[in-house]
């Protein structure tokens, strides 16, 4: 019993240190990528609400956070979805044309051809 507290433990930090290298190799990788701005159009968006629960002395308090994406399609066909600031996403309708700005996975904005 004792033994499995250990491979319960050491899992949870081997993902954590996962998911820690993996943030920084994503956040290393759109730094070096180029800073591109090509004709785009919106196809699609979506909204992804997380839930966590928190013990604090000894009252349970939930809480949670909203991650939002569009989809956009560049003039090859090829689709990229790619996390957006609330403050953009209610701007953003699906159809609209402009240039897309971003960086590796980095969106840096849209500009709408009117």
């Amino acid at each position: 019993m004792f033994g499995m507290f250990y491979v319960v433990f050491f899992l949870v930090i081997a993902m954590l240190i996962f998911v820690f290298v993996k943030g920084i190799s994503e956040w290393v990788h759109n730094n070096n990528s180029p800073r591109l701005s090509v004709d785009a159009k919106i196809v699609d968006k979506r909204s992804h609400t997380s839930h966590h629960h928190h013990n604090h002395n000894g009252h349970m308090h939930t809480s949670s956070s909203t991650s939002y994406y569009v989809t956009f399609e560049v003039q090859s066909g090829d689709r990229m979805e790619l996390k957006v600031p609330r403050s953009e996403f209610g701007l953003l309708v699906e159809g609209d044309e402009g240039v897309l700005s971003f960086q590796g996975t980095r969106y840096l904005g849209f500009e709408r051809k009117y």
